[in-house]
């Protein structure tokens, strides 16, 4: 995948009518972009019965698929497909299990819009984004906030020493990603606005060649790829999270898939926070575990295992209306083409209560 293709600046004087309807026919094409496990998604739903289809009859041993998104991080979802209970709940129900990769929360959403993925892992604001394209997204849960393990990188022997001199060099980011949320809000901490930098919107594996190769001056991006980094003596940390981040992430689904197999998203639910609690309470054997996952070595995972808040949180007015708030900015940005209503991907108190773990329902 060409980085040069998934470039495009965010010209300073343009006019935000302008920029609505670039980001609109953008996202629209995210998937045309994406990486391969997006299309091997596709084509394992044409493949594969879809996650809409009526449960396999009686007369047949034929298993269904569930796609969930392939974590890659210090994560307990990333755990949970190790571990391999969730296979091992959901075989009763006559479902399997497919793990699916992609370069960032857009291209999930996008995938999940197109019934290519049926539970995804994402940042507060890709779930807007899709609102806003008219995705019919369902929020099931969502997590503390762990705002240390994303990172604002600069080049390592940047003259770059605070967020106030990122005015007029180019940062990149995944467009609709946490990154693209928290270079806002950093920027606005340091009394400047996103059109006093120019932006360069790269999915992650395509900025990390053009961070690389000095082709940006700035990277907000999450781990692995700060540590990597850093490690590596290629970028060093202006900035993380910690005190910017006020959100956490979403597991979500389509409105299609929830109607079909609410008992499957309970059992993931309930097989989740396990493998949440079990990764919060043992962090050397994570390490080991996950350590092909992520490219690092044992003692690094250690030590980044304290940037990250375990634990499944459930869905509360609180966490409607801080959504909101997420929404509403993005729209004053003129990044939305339309205000967006994100009541319409939650689901009742009620609904929640039959989905969701009694364990997670007590953290409210």
């Amino acid at each position: 995948m060409s980085a040069s293709k998934q470039k495009f600046d965010l010209k300073k004087n343009q006019k935000i009518t302008r920029r609505s309807l670039l980001f609109a026919l953008g996202y629209c094409l995210v998937l045309s972009t994406s990486l391969s496990g997006c299309s091997e998604a596709k084509n394992t739903a044409q493949q594969s019965p879809s996650s809409s289809d009526s449960v396999a009859s009686s007369n047949t041993t034929e298993k269904q698929t569930v796609r969930i998104v392939r974590s890659k991080q210090l994560t307990g979802l990333a755990v949970l497909e190790k571990q391999g209970s969730l296979e091992k709940r959901l075989e009763p129900l006559g479902f399997k299990v497919q793990w699916s990769e992609f370069a960032a929360g857009p291209q999930q959403l996008e995938a999940l819009n197109a019934n290519a993925l049926d539970i995804a892992s994402t940042a507060e604001s890709p779930p807007v984004f899709s609102q806003a394209a008219g995705a019919p997204l369902v929020y099931l849960a969502t997590t503390y906030s762990s705002g240390k393990a994303i990172s604002l990188l600069v080049p390592v022997n940047s003259p770059i020493k605070s967020v106030a001199d990122l005015k007029g060099k180019k940062v990149a980011f995944q467009k609709a990603s946490i990154g693209h949320y928290l270079l806002v809000k950093a920027l606005e901490k340091a009394g400047l606005k996103l059109s006093d930098v120019q932006s360069v919107f790269l999915p992650p594996p395509d900025a990390n060649v053009a961070f690389s190769q000095g082709k940006v001056d700035a990277w907000f991006i999450w781990e692995p790829f700060v540590t990597r980094n850093v490690q590596n003596k290629v970028g060093r940390v202006l900035v993380d999270g910690g005190e910017l981040r006020d959100t956490g992430n979403f597991y979500s689904t389509s409105r299609q898939f929830y109607q079909a197999h609410p008992d499957v998203i309970k059992v993931f639910l309930e097989e989740l926070e396990k493998a949440e609690i079990w990764t919060k309470e043992h962090p050397k054997e994570v390490a080991q575990l996950l350590a092909p996952v992520t490219q690092l070595d044992p003692p690094i995972l250690e030590i980044m295992h304290s940037k990250y808040n375990y634990g499944v949180l459930p869905i509360t007015e609180k966490t409607i209306i801080k959504q909101q708030e997420v929404a509403d900015k993005w729209y004053s940005l003129g990044l939305i083409p339309k205000k967006v209503d994100v009541k319409a991907g939650f689901l009742t108190p009620e609904e929640y209560a039959k989905i969701t773990p009694a364990e997670v329902l007590a953290n409210k």
